[in-house]
């Protein structure tokens, strides 16, 4: 499920005070900004399944201009995530929020009111100017210690999760009670109340730092995009959303020839394949990140979402195939989902985390554009059969590239606070913790007062750290 950040799904980041519990405080504007996160996704993801019927009914459409629409946010949304992210660093982050959020609005405003392929377009790309997440995101981590800081991201990505599946079941059946107009008007809502939320509960004056954790450093981002390994999990949140967009431009028509459902009627099938995908996804995590088969896992949901569109391709008229098809990319799809930031957190260098994480975000949400754009021209070349001719070739390029990926360390992240301390003894505490049992790298952002480490927790003492910092 979609994760932008990323989006916060739950990684192996642990922090100095694990056993800490948040308090009141750090649980509420937790909360609020999980709410501000998961209502913006909610009414981007409910448009999914019911785009591609409604907008062929527009003036002016043909199937390329409705893959354009249908992906024209993501454009928008990652060019500008990592600069909205420096400039909240300078001007605070409520005001960059708010102003995103005004910014989406508008879009859901244009889209609904739009009656041409030309206006829903643009509608969507304003709605991808309110590029936030990353914001959002830095708020969580200003607001909250950094021994906690991991759970509260946790909370973050488990919203957003829930509401990505949420949406795609709830979308059908918004649009046969309002229409897809109706979705676009909610979506407008949910980013005023957003507003609200975030005037209403999160203080202004919150302390705005750099958290290297969660925040693109710009100094740090030729560096990650060099790094092969972190290029190799960019290519595939990349591809991953291009064959995610591209399919909701087929199977609608392919429910509809194959199952005789409706648009506003598919939440039949998405309930329960969801439910199967979520249910079969547990095991698969459970191997990659307990049995320490994580590459081969990887390579097995590439193979798996590859042969879902295979299926698609040559059987889509048989309706038990054309399930089990669904169930196995929801599948592949949401062990993706789960595994690739886990992925970032291990490979990604101490300092780097968040610029890393901030690559890939942008690479997501590109995805979805260039997904939108390739679909819509396959469907116009050669229909749904073309679209899943493109995201099985998709899908086995990815492949290739993936089986190249040198086997994901069992490396995890560590934060520490630390005590004030100057350059020269900065240098000494490096190197002492270093030094320590398990550590593999070791970062100190003297301005957040903690240390950054990448530590393998077989050999990890966490009271060894704790004496050298003087906890």
């Amino acid at each position: 499920m979609p994760r932008p950040r990323g989006c916060g799904s739950p990684d192996h980041t642990q922090n100095g005070g694990i056993g800490e519990n948040m308090t009141r405080l750090e649980l509420r504007f937790t909360a609020a900004l999980a709410a501000v996160f998961a209502a913006r996704l909610l009414g981007l993801f409910m448009i999914y399944p019911v785009f591609a019927g409604y907008a062929s009914h527009l003036r002016g459409a043909t199937p390329a201009m409705i893959g354009i629409a249908l992906g024209a946010y993501g454009l928008t949304q990652g060019l500008l995530q990592i600069p909205y992210g420096l400039v909240s660093d300078r001007t605070g982050r409520r005001p960059v929020i708010a102003v995103g959020l005004l910014l989406f609005a508008a879009g859901s405003i244009v889209a609904a009111l739009a009656h041409s392929i030309g206006g829903l377009t643009i509608g969507r790309t304003l709605q991808g100017t309110g590029a936030v997440g990353s914001v959002v995101l830095a708020t969580v981590a200003d607001l909250t210690r950094e021994e906690v800081r991991t759970r509260a991201m946790a909370i973050v990505g488990m919203t957003i999760g829930m509401s990505f599946a949420v949406a795609i079941v709830l979308g059908p059946v918004f649009a046969g009670l309002f229409g897809v107009p109706g979705i676009f008007w909610l979506t407008a809502l949910l980013a005023v109340l957003g507003i609200a939320i975030i005037y209403g509960v999160v203080p202004g004056q919150a302390q705005v730092r750099r958290h290297l954790d969660t925040e693109t450093i710009p100094r740090l981002l030729g560096g990650v995009i060099g790094n092969g390994q972190l290029l190799r999990l960019d290519i595939s949140i990349f591809v991953l959303h291009v064959m995610l967009t591209a399919s909701f431009l087929a199977v609608p028509l392919v429910l509809l020839h194959a199952l005789n459902i409706p648009e506003s009627r598919d939440w039949i099938v998405y309930l329960p394949v969801l439910a199967v995908s979520i249910v079969l996804m547990v095991p698969a995590i459970l191997v990659a990140e307990k049995g320490g088969r994580m590459k081969e896992v990887f390579l097995a949901t590439i193979l798996l979402l590859a042969a879902s569109q295979l299926v698609l391709l040559l059987w889509s008229s048989d309706p038990i195939v054309v399930a089990l098809a669904l169930v196995g990319f929801f599948t592949g799809f949401n062990i993706m989902e789960a595994s690739l930031p886990s992925l970032i957190t291990k490979i990604a260098p101490a300092n780097a985390k968040g610029t890393a994480t901030g690559v890939y975000s942008s690479a997501q949400f590109l995805g979805i554009f260039v997904g939108g754009v390739g679909g819509g021209l396959a469907s116009a070349m050669g229909g749904t059969t073309d679209v899943f001719a493109l995201t099985l070739i998709a899908a086995l390029i990815w492949f290739g590239i993936a089986a190249t990926m040198r086997r994901p360390s069992h490396y995890s992240s560590y934060l520490t606070r630390i005590g004030g301390t100057g350059s020269a003894s900065i240098a000494d505490l490096i190197s002492r913790l270093k030094s320590a049992p398990g550590v593999v790298d070791a970062v100190i952002a003297a301005d957040e007062g903690v240390a950054y480490l990448k530590i393998d927790k077989t050999h990890f003492n966490p009271d060894e750290i704790a004496r050298i910092v003087g906890a």
